[in-house]
């Protein structure tokens, strides 16, 4: 997904200093339509019926994406093992829980990624939900916007010790070569590359004033959409668990865990047209995502 100007990420996207209750003690995650886009941001998505040699292929992809990110940005190490099942929120969300607060989640963005989070934990929950969508994006496989993604959502010294492990898994031939795209990790001539993160929910695991452990549960479309495409664009399911500290006024990452699921039931429905699925990345933008 795109993290510029179609984006979705409104400039005036503030945030106000209302109260905010939690409900049942499990937080959800809403989402807020981004300023001045037309539409009420319900449309029943569509998810393509796979057939197996699709799915088998994409199964793959996914697996090699999921590989590299974890290499780079876990340093192969693993990170701490939680996993977003354990932790703070052991009773069920009340049915209201969901229900928009009417806090708009962010004052401002820093580059293309929002920022300006509150210091508390719904916005570590705003902060992680974002973060999900940025680290997700078609923009991790370009050098200059990585980087600026990179230093924008992760903690200065993380980002400084890991920014030249992350170009070496995404700048790499054969991992481009295997999900379909050029040397330079644009799509092919005629071909649409898709990668966005919609997270669905986040809960809190720890809470600590400074630090926080947040799990985003999310889908994720991965894949080229258009004609002759022979990897195309599939939809798959995680849970990260970010570690966040508080640094300088906001939210940063300190490292991340990632595993699949919980995957819902796929309904019986037709795959869209290469024509239709390319054009939807470019006519419809992201969120601001908010507790």
């Amino acid at each position: 997904m795109s993290l510029g100007d179609d984006n979705g990420y409104g400039n005036d996207s503030g945030r106000t200093d209302d109260g905010y209750s939690t409900i049942g003690g499990t937080r959800q995650t809403r989402t807020r339509l981004p300023d001045g886009e037309g539409g009420d941001g319900y449309g029943t998505p569509r998810r393509p019926a796979r057939k197996s040699r699709s799915l088998v292929m994409m199964v793959g992809v996914v697996v090699l994406l999921i590989a590299a990110i974890a290499f780079a940005n876990m340093g192969g190490g693993g990170g701490n093992g939680d996993d977003g099942d354990s932790g703070g929120g052991g009773s069920k969300p009340d049915s209201s829980s969901t229900a928009a607060t009417g806090t708009k989640p962010v004052t401002g963005k820093n580059g293309a990624v929002p920022s300006g989070f509150a210091h508390d934990e719904q916005g570590a929950q705003s902060a992680a939900a974002n973060y999900a969508v940025a680290l997700g994006s078609a923009d991790m496989f370009d050098k200059n916007r990585r980087r600026a993604v990179v230093t924008a959502v992760y903690a200065p010294e993380v980002a400084a010790a890991r920014q030249a492990d992350l170009d070496r898994v995404y700048s790499g031939r054969d991992f481009l070569t295997r999900i379909g795209l050029n040397a330079d990790g644009t799509a092919p001539t005629g071909l649409t590359f898709i990668s966005r993160s919609n997270p669905a929910g986040t809960k809190i695991v720890k809470f600590n004033g400074d630090s926080a452990n947040v799990a985003v549960w999310y889908s994720a479309l991965f894949g080229l959409a258009g004609e002759g495409s022979k990897n195309p664009v599939s939809e798959s399911w995680f849970t990260n668990t970010f570690e966040l500290a508080w640094i300088d006024g906001d939210w940063k990452i300190t490292d991340f865990t990632q595993k699949d699921g919980p995957t819902p039931v796929g309904r019986d429905q037709a795959a869209s047209p290469a024509e239709e699925m390319a054009n939807a990345v470019e006519q419809f933008g992201g969120f601001t995502y908010a507790r």
